[in-house]
C-alpha cells in the first residue's frame, strides 16, 4: 500500500509540474528512465534520492506524505465497509 501511494503521489506531483519522467530523471542526476522505472514499480528510490525528489518539487518530506489524507481515508474505509457489513450479520 505504501509503494502504491508513493508512486501515485510522485506521478501526481510530476504531472502538476508538467514535466516528463525523462526530464525529471535527468534533473535529479539519474539515468533517463529512472522515474519511469519508479512509476512502473520496477525500482524504489533511496532515502537520499527521495530527499532530492522533495527538493525538486520544493516540498518537505512531510508535505510529500501529507498530501491526500482524504484519498487514504477513502481507501481505508472501502476496505473496512465490507468487513463491518459482515460483522453485523455475524451471530456471536
Amino acid at each position: 500500500m505504501f509503494e502504491e501511494f508513493f508512486v501515485e503521489r510522485l506521478t501526481s506531483l510530476r504531472n502538476q509540474k508538467k514535466v516528463s519522467a525523462r526530464e525529471m530523471s535527468l534533473a535529479l542526476g539519474q539515468n533517463e528512465s529512472y522515474i519511469n522505472r519508479i512509476e512502473n514499480r520496477l525500482a524504489f528510490p533511496s532515502m537520499q534520492v527521495f530527499f532530492y525528489i522533495c527538493e525538486y518539487f520544493q516540498i518537505t518530506p512531510q508535505e510529500f506524505f501529507k498530501h491526500d489524507t482524504t484519498t487514504l481515508f477513502t481507501k481505508l474505509y472501502s476496505i473496512y465497509q465490507p468487513v463491518a457489513g459482515y460483522m453485523k450479520s455475524y451471530k456471536y
